[in-house]
């Protein structure tokens, strides 16, 4: 539009010379430019409040979706898709008759009920284990690329160590493609509902988060974070949900080795993140941190003779270091005096890859997770199919706590077991995975059922039916949930 202005403007700019010199003399008689360019600044300041004074939903007056669209200000409806990035489940996607959908997710929401299945009281057996909890979701991190999962490069020799000293989750599966989709899992234990992650999304603050369930329990939630944190959202998503928020900024640049457009190198990520929580031991509290690496995306940089592959040659050389780094991040707070006392987790945020021949690939998600602690968790493996809404639930089991909750993941080691199956979706795209079968649910209430493996579609018998409307049921409510306000946190979440 700029460029066909400028063109326009050059055609005409001789024919309209002359008006332009009348107009000039016409300005400096009425007062100059001035008093010009104030009401002209007026008269830009309304349309700005007007946008900021008003809410989408005003438009909602009706239960006709035509009807409302027609309410709506086209401008102001295409401004707003673009800054916020959500798609209107209910209008554009499959839906149950909503007490249908409530039953079917009170069956499958571990002690679920009523209006709110997701909101209840989770009451763990025995004694609460006091332990700090240090979680590292690491970028782009999949499965395929550890020994542990057949991989025969080496990549990975200290999280290899870690998972034979660990628990090993083989089977767990990330929601999405995007780190904000992994946080978003990881921090609310939601379904990725269409469009953007939560995190990107306005009315995002004072949610249920497990760092708020930590806080109930006399916990200091941290997030830190190797880049800036105004990037997708992070700042204001965790600070307005209760989180203490560390990005790169509190380095000094002596303390940088490394840096490149995404952050700082994971090694000085940890450094600071180990001077964080050393603070916190001191001052006798005990801590949830989040911690989100970077090193493991595109260009691959980071610092000289760490490991045996140099810098920006290839995404190899971004996991390797990052394995080394994670490594020199146990080695160094073994000797801190709060390492004894502390459930260290490790898992990705999503996987390297995208899309592939099929619209939602499971491999595609497929990422590892690691629960180390020694003296307070057992070796072994894990080989229940999960989701990484699961995982803040099992974390939480695993130390004994009760609390509020309005997760709709479920404990791993317990009702897991049971209930396998994941979630996953891409921006438009949301879908379910459970016995061999994914559900794909899209725009304009499509939805079909193909075999995990091949892609092709399964017969419509009665086994894909009823995973049909576990799907609708997840997605519907949850997109509902967030939409009328149902996940913010109650005054309280501490234990009842």
């Amino acid at each position: 539009m700029a460029l066909v202005s400028l063109a326009v403007w050059w055609l005409l700019r001789r024919a309209l010379a002359p008006h332009w010199a009348s107009r000039v003399d016409g300005f400096a008689a009425a007062g100059g430019w001035g008093q010009r360019l104030a009401a002209m600044a007026l008269l830009c300041v309304l349309p700005v409040l007007a946008v900021l004074g008003l809410d989408a939903r005003y438009k909602e007056f009706s239960a006709d979706a035509q009807a409302n669209e027609l309410a709506g200000n086209g401008y102001y409806d295409f401004w707003h898709a673009f800054w916020t990035n959500e798609i209107d489940y209910g209008r554009f996607y499959k839906t149950l008759p909503r007490e249908q959908a409530l039953r079917i997710l009170a069956r499958e929401v571990p002690s679920g009920a009523g209006e709110r299945p997701f909101d209840r009281q989770i009451n763990n057996p025995g004694p609460a284990k006091r332990l700090n909890v240090v979680m590292i979701s690491v970028e782009s991190f999949s499965a395929e690329f550890m020994t542990a999962f057949g991989n025969r490069q080496g990549l990975t020799p200290r999280l290899d160590k870690l998972a034979e000293q660990g628990l090993l989750f083989t089977r767990l599966y990330a929601t999405g493609t995007r780190t904000v989709r992994g946080l978003e899992a990881l921090s609310l234990s939601v379904p990725p509902t269409p469009g953007h992650s939560i995190v990107k999304r306005p009315n995002n603050a004072g949610l249920l988060t497990v760092g708020e369930v930590f806080k109930a329990q006399g916990y200091e939630p941290l997030y830190l974070y190797g880049g800036y944190g105004y990037f997708d959202n992070m700042n204001a998503f965790y600070s307005g949900n209760g989180y203490t928020v560390i990005d790169r900024t509190a380095l000094a640049k002596s303390e940088i080795h490394f840096e490149n457009i995404w952050g700082v190198a994971d090694e000085d990520l940890f450094t600071l993140s180990l001077r964080s929580l050393d603070q916190r031991h001191a001052a006798g509290k005990p801590f949830y941190a989040h911690i989100m690496t970077t090193t493991n995306h595109r260009p691959f940089t980071y610092p000289a003779g760490r490991i045996d592959i140099p810098s920006k040659t290839g995404r190899e050389g971004g996991v390797k270091y990052t394995d080394y780094a994670i490594g020199d991040f146990i080695d160094r707070a073994r000797a801190k005096p709060w390492f004894a006392n502390t459930l260290f987790v490790i898992v990705a945020d999503h996987t390297h890859k995208g899309r592939g021949k099929q619209e939602l690939p499971i491999d595609n998600y497929h990422i590892p997770m690691i629960i180390y602690a020694p003296g307070h968790v057992q070796p072994g493996r894990v080989d229940t199919i999960a989701s990484q809404i699961d995982v803040s639930p099992t974390v939480l089991g695993l130390l004994g706590m009760s609390y509020r909750s309005h997760f709709f993941g479920q404990d791993i080691l317990r009702e897991g077991r049971t209930h396998q199956r994941a979630l996953m979706a891409n921006y438009q795209t949301v879908g379910y995975y459970e016995r061999g079968r994914t559900v794909e649910l899209k725009p304009n209430a499509r939805m079909r059922v193909v075999d995990a493996d091949t892609g092709k579609p399964v017969a419509d018998d009665e086994l894909s039916r009823s995973l049909t409307e576990e799907t609708i049921a997840y997605y519907q409510i949850a997109a509902d949930a967030f939409k009328r306000g149902d996940l913010k946190a109650p005054v309280s979440a501490a234990t009842r």
